[in-house]
């Protein structure tokens, strides 16, 4: 995490806040993650080089630009956020040598991003209210997926047998809620 700073992906104001363990505001009912919980989830997605990882709710882009870190230059990272106003502010903020990386607006209609797919990693940054079907779909087999659900961490992994759900427990997290496709409920 120390080389991709927090600061550079937050706004002026916030940037002396960076080191506090907390969720900061980017506008537009978004936050900056807490660092603990980026880290908690980046560990739990076990994240290799050469990696295609998607980023659901790209926020800043801080995010999406760790995850290109992780899979360095011969992976592919695609961030996907709904927000026009966070889609240039990520865009702006994710450094111009991570190449690999960038930051799509998301379609209203469709969760995540099923041109690029399948995805060897996907990290949902907003509780998505119940398992997302249409992102497990993205996945590769031998995919894994991350992402806050009703309030509860879950890893999905996906093999030829199809798609294995674990909770991970003993930690509840507060999520903002992720913005749903036109049509598609928001919780179970």
């Amino acid at each position: 995490m120390a080389a991709v700073p927090r600061k550079n992906f937050l706004p002026p104001s916030l940037r002396a806040d960076a080191g506090r363990d907390e969720p900061l505001p980017i506008g537009y009912g978004a936050t900056n993650s807490q660092p603990w919980t980026v880290r908690f989830m980046l560990e739990l997605l076990h994240v290799e080089p050469g990696n295609k990882v998607l980023d659901v709710g790209a926020g800043s882009g801080w995010t999406t630009a760790l995850l290109a870190h992780l899979t360095g230059h011969t992976g592919a990272v695609v961030g996907v956020e709904i927000v026009p106003e966070l889609v240039e502010q990520g865009r702006a903020n994710t450094p111009p040598e991570f190449t690999w990386a960038h930051i799509e607006q998301a379609d209203p209609h469709v969760l995540g991003s099923p041109s690029g797919e399948p995805y060897d990693r996907i990290l949902v940054s907003a509780d998505a209210g119940m398992i997302p079907v249409e992102l497990e779909d993205q996945m590769a087999v031998g995919g894994r997926m991350v992402v806050p659900a009703d309030g509860v961490m879950w890893i999905i992994d996906r093999d030829h047998e199809g798609f294995h759900r674990e909770p991970v427990f003993g930690y509840r997290f507060g999520f903002v809620p992720l913005v749903q496709p036109a049509g598609r409920p928001s919780s179970a």
